[in-house]
Order: C-alpha cells, then structure tokens, then sequence
C-alpha cells in the first residue's frame, strides 16, 4: 500500500511537471518563433538576469522549511513569524538589487525596461516557493502539482491568445507584461495561503496529530536566528542558476542577444529533460529525506543507493534520446533561424547522467549539518563555471557556454561524492 501511494503521488508530480514543463516550453517556442533569435535573446537574457537574483528573495526559507519541520515535527512552529519576516525583507532586497541593476548596468534601453517589468517575476516565484514548501509538508501532492502547473498555464494562454487575438505585433515588452501580470496574480494568491498557515491552517504530514500542549514551546526565533539557519539553501540556489543559467547572460554581453537566443533554445529543452529527477528528489523524497536522515537511516541509505543507480541508467537513455531526436527537432518546434542550437544541445546533452545522478547524490546533503558544505561545493562549481566561460565564450561562442556547463556538472558530482562519505558511518554502508 506504501508503495502504491508513492507511486501515485509521484505520478501526480510528474503528470504536473509534464504540463508545467511543456506549457513553459510551449510559451517559449512560440516566444521565440515570434520574437526571432536577437530580440528573443535579449528577453531570455533579461529574464534569467531576474531568475539568478530570485533566490535571494526569501533566501532559502522554503527549504529550510522541510529540513527543521523534518527534523523538529510541530515543535517547528515557533521558526514560522520569524522566517516570514526575513523572506519579506529578503524579497524587498531582491527587488532592489534588480531595479538597481537595470538603472545602472551595461545595457540598453530595452534591456532596461525589461529588467524592470519582470522584476515581479521575483514575487511570482517567491509564492510559488512557500507555498509548495507547505504542500510537501502536508503530503498535498495532488495540490502541488496543480500550484506548480497553473503559472505556466497562464503564461502560456495569454501569449497565445495575445498573438491570435491582438493584431499587434508581439514584443519583448508585450511578453514582459504577460509575465509580470502572472506573477503578481500568484504572489496575491500565496500571500493568502501563507497568511493562513501562520494563523494556524497547517496539517503536517508524517509526525502524527498536533499537540497543542507541547507544539511550539519555547521561544520564537527572530530574522537574525532563521537567517543563519537558511543562508545555506538561499546560496544553495543562487549557485546552482549561476552554473546552469548564467551561460544565457555572459553570452548576451559577450557575443550578442542572437547568441542568448540560440543558447537559450538548448537550455530550455535540457531544463526539460532535468525535470524527471527535480520531480523525484526535490518535490517527492526531499521531506521525507529529512526525516529518514534523522529518524530512519537504514531506509535513508537504501533510497541513496537505489536512487544512483536509477538516475545513471536514465540519464543515459535521456542522452541519447536527445543526441537522436535534436536534429530536427530544434527545427521542428522552432524554425531554421534557431538551427544552430543543434550543436550546444548535442554536448549540453552529456550533461545529462551526470546531472542525474548528481540529484540522487546531492539530495542527501541537504539534510542535518551537510548543507553547508553543498553550499561549498556549489560555490566552487559556480566560480569554475564563471571561469570557463569567460574563456570559452570569446572563443567558441554558443559552443563554448555549453562544454563550461557539462564540464561544471562533472566537477559538482565529483564532490557531491566526496562529501556524501562523511554523510553515511560504517552501519549506514553495512547495511
């Protein structure tokens, strides 16, 4: 019965992150069909300007969520005005350094423009966040699935009926609008499901009945206490977009917005590829992770060693499905302008058992005193990355973003690897 029940939530998940994922990608191809690779570029490269500050907005308090709810169950409570106070300075901060960034940094007018509209970006996912946080506490996974899907449908309904319906021609500006005009509708809705969790509308999974008596006793942790607790999974994202995402920003300012543009088609289909293993160890295991490393190692190592095994072998068929279907497929969806995205996808396309199995192998670090040495590793992987593609961009253009990423995805697993051996003791690996 357990198993069954694992099996449908993770199915709802990933039916979820299917439409979610193919409603992104089904926005952006008709984007970049519309827009062109130039003027596409310069949207993508606005857009994952603002998505490389949105971690500091709340700053890991989502995460930090499901690892003290793991390892404290109710008692857990008293972290929450806390934590809800520092996201809403944290998220006042981001917006911020993005309106400072679009007055003052190396850009055009457009540019500018567009760093301001989707700067509300920034609030869109910080609801989407806390609130999925809340979801995987309570096991709500049907429900998350459709919090996670709605944005994506919404985006992609209003592009789509703005290109049939408006007879005007679509624009970076006009898409920045749609986006930003989603993502205050989001942070509207989640500001209210939040709201109603601090006054009590919680009903946490996997720790029994609250009791009223003993839940939350103790005092109520201020900003600076939460913030020396979530630092680590606010860098922890900001990290891992700066050596996934940052290729589509130093290519706009290095070699042109046509080259963001053409970069950008390939990520987005590898974004979608990565999304079976997010699915699985972010959305489904990661709650539970926390409490098996606390309360459970048997079945903590168990799900580490399976989980490896699995994400190599799928990795694999992922690799080779694009290797044989990106040909012509990148025509397919987009056009003959977007033909050069072949190549990067092909070697971006390496990638991908690597980043597989570096999910299954990471997930484990982010539990009990082990995140901050994730954080380490990430940072060492982001300045790397950093690095290769200052190198190899003025180099090898698109082609060259695309081996600095494949080669920071192998630098991360080699010490995910590393550090998970000081994650398992002798009874853990003798089991």
């Amino acid at each position: 019965m357990r198993r069954q029940l694992a099996i449908k939530a993770i199915s709802l998940l990933w039916l979820g992150s299917i439409l979610g994922a193919g409603c992104a990608f089904l926005t952006q191809v008709l984007i970049a069909r519309e827009l062109g690779p130039g003027a596409f570029g310069a949207f993508a490269a606005a857009l994952a300007t603002v998505s490389l500050v949105t971690p500091l907005a709340s700053f890991g308090v989502g995460g930090f969520w499901l690892k003290v709810f793991g390892e404290e169950g109710w008692q857990a409570v008293r972290w929450l005005r806390g934590s809800l106070r520092f996201a809403t300075y944290t998220t006042v901060l981001a917006l911020a350094l993005i309106l400072i960034w679009a007055q003052f940094g190396p850009h055009d007018d457009v540019t500018r423009y567009l760093l301001v509209l989707l700067a509300t970006y920034v609030l869109g996912q910080v609801g989407v966040e806390l609130v999925s946080a809340k979801l995987q506490l309570e096991g709500r996974y049907a429900v998350l699935a459709l919090w996670q899907f709605l944005p994506h449908l919404l985006r992609l309904l209003l592009v789509a009926v703005f290109m049939v319906a408006v007879l005007e021609v679509m624009t970076p500006n006009r898409v920045a609008y749609i986006y930003a005009l989603i993502s205050i509708s989001v942070f509207l809705a989640a500001a209210l499901v939040i709201w109603r969790m601090f006054q009590g509308r919680l009903a946490l999974q996997g720790h029994g009945p609250r009791d009223l008596s003993a839940s939350g006793v103790g005092r109520s942790f201020n900003m600076r206490e939460v913030a020396k607790q979530t630092w680590p999974f606010g860098l922890a994202g900001v990290f891992h977009l700066v050596y996934f995402q940052s290729d589509v920003i130093l290519l706009k300012y290095l070699d042109g917005d046509e080259a963001a543009g053409i970069y950008n088609v390939a990520f987005l289909i590898m974004t979608a590829v990565y999304m079976l293993p997010s699915v699985i160890f972010q959305k489904f295991l990661l709650p539970k992770i926390h409490r098996w490393a606390s309360h459970d190692r048997t079945q903590f190592y168990q799900v580490y060693r399976s989980g490896n095994k699995i994400m190599l072998f799928v990795g694999v068929l992922a690799m080779l499905s694009i290797w044989l279907l990106a040909p012509w497929g990148v025509v397919l969806l987009f056009d003959h302008g977007y033909l050069g995205a072949v190549l990067p996808l092909t070697i971006l396309a390496l990638g991908a058992p690597i980043r597989f199995v570096a999910t299954s192998v990471g997930s484990v670090l982010v539990t009990l005193e082990h995140m901050r040495a994730k954080v380490l590793y990430m940072g060492i992987t982001a300045v790397i990355n950093i690095g290769l593609n200052l190198w190899l961009i003025p180099l090898y253009g698109v082609a060259g973003a695309a081996v600095a990423t494949v080669a920071s995805e192998v630098v991360l697993l080699l010490l995910y690897f590393k550090g998970t051996k000081r994650v398992f003791n002798k009874s853990d690996v003798t089991l």
